[in-house]
């Protein structure tokens, strides 16, 4: 399993292009939702800073990591290049986490335009501190390969089933198919490594995608979460 910042994705190129270069269509693939999500989504992505290819088929995003989108047989490889590190720089000691950010998000990029190319999506997101790993305690540490059907029951107490969306050294992503009322939603469990000062053991987090489910079946969902780390995490 490696950190390879590229997916490729079922789409053209025009498709992502657009999925990249519309607010309103990054809000539904980017992160998790929260109060802060526009501004977030502004700053990264249509920041003054941000460059454009003429071709569109490059982005420089704020602070200099540049997206890169080349058709290949099966869609459009797209992939991620992380600017050279500024050891002097406010967020050195975060560069790791932003690496695994978009690790993150370029399958979350992927699943929402060939899963829910014009779906809404709902999540919820958990983050917690150190304490082992979350992945093994979630009985994730040994899935099938990647492409593979899966059926397990999460610690959550949460009985799911879909295909291994993709796994890495410190991440693992799972189509759900009780996590959309129709086709499938995605779970993705990333660990973070310890930073000093910071988060000296470490954590995790978590995000559930959810697509149309009813306000019951989301908030069953959101509790099993919430119970599951009240009960194995501090904090």
């Amino acid at each position: 399993m490696t950190n390879n910042l590229s997916v490729v994705i079922n789409a053209d190129a025009q498709q992502v292009w657009t999925m990249l270069r519309e607010p309103s269509l990054v809000a539904q693939w980017h992160g998790w939702e929260a109060d802060d999500l526009a501004d977030e989504i502004k700053q990264i992505y249509f920041n003054t800073d941000v460059v454009e290819g003429p071709d569109h088929t490059s982005l420089t995003v704020n602070g200099g990591d540049i997206f890169e989108l080349h058709p290949v047989s099966g869609g459009t490889e797209v992939k991620v290049t992380r600017a050279a590190l500024d050891h002097n720089s406010e967020w050195a000691e975060w560069d790791e986490d932003i690496t695994q950010g978009w690790l993150t998000f370029l399958h979350q990029l992927r699943f929402a335009l060939e899963r829910h190319p014009h779906g809404k999506r709902r999540t919820h997101f958990l983050s917690v501190s150190g304490d082992g790993s979350a992945i093994e305690k979630l009985r994730l540490g040994d899935l099938p390969p990647v492409g593979e059907e899966y059926s397990l029951t999460l610690k959550t107490g949460e009985k799911i089933s879909g295909k291994v969306w993709f796994k890495s050294r410190h991440q693992v992503g799972l189509t759900v198919h009780s996590y959309a009322a129709h086709g499938d939603g995605l779970l993705i469990v990333a660990e973070q490594l310890p930073i000093p000062d910071k988060r000296p053991d470490g954590g995790a987090i978590v995000i559930a995608s959810t697509y149309e489910l009813g306000a019951h079946t989301f908030n069953d969902i959101r509790a099993s979460w919430d119970k599951w780390k009240e009960a194995n995490y501090s904090s």
